[in-house]
């Protein structure tokens, strides 16, 4: 009897699929092994580890974080600063248990993620348009706490505004932390 052939790509892609339905607790080589038709033997002998597959995982769904961020920048419909400010609280909202994973797990005890640092680099060009760079990175700091509460709020199922609203509180969030840092205003 001839044996069914699991390839890499399928057991990623099942995985990523469980991940996406469950959130990453439910990854195992059992749940994936249900998914593919197979026994647990193809995963292992794919992967060293499930800390290999995990690997694979988190690679994919940074790549659809990617995609999410590349449409929402080149739609045009945003600036471009507050393109990647909706691009990541739709991210949030579509892909709740990756969102999770990717920006809400506890890291403590991991190396420092360099695509984090490079967020806030690419971010805080965008926002030095007219500002120096300490008053950019004030602004980006408030910005992207911002943008992470409303995200998480969606992520967790807390909230589900309407697009109009959320891109109206952008904007207003925006312009009163520019107004705050720019006017050099009473920080009490």
């Amino acid at each position: 009897m001839a044996k069914k052939q699991i390839s890499v790509e399928q057991i990623v892609q099942a995985a990523v699929s469980l991940v996406s339905e469950q959130g990453m607790d439910a990854l195992n080589a059992r749940s994936v092994a249900a998914r593919c038709g197979c026994s647990t033997q193809p995963i292992y002998l794919c992967f060293d580890s499930l800390l290999g597959l995990k690997k694979a995982v988190t690679a994919q769904m940074q790549k659809c974080y990617d995609v999410y961020m590349a449409s929402e920048l080149a739609s045009g419909k945003y600036p471009e600063y507050k393109a990647s400010g909706m691009a990541y609280i739709r991210f949030a909202k579509e892909q709740p248990n990756f969102f999770k994973y990717l920006f809400m797990r506890n890291r403590q005890g991991e190396a420092d993620d360099p695509q984090a640092y490079q967020f806030h680099r690419e971010a805080m060009r965008v926002v030095q348009y007219g500002f120096d760079a300490n008053q950019a990175e004030r602004i980006h700091t408030h910005m992207w706490v911002y943008v992470h509460g409303i995200a998480t709020m969606y992520a967790t199922g807390f909230l589900n505004w309407d697009w109009e609203t959320v891109s109206k509180l952008l904007t207003e969030e925006f312009f009163a932390i520019k107004n705050k840092i720019s006017g050099g205003g009473n920080d009490n």
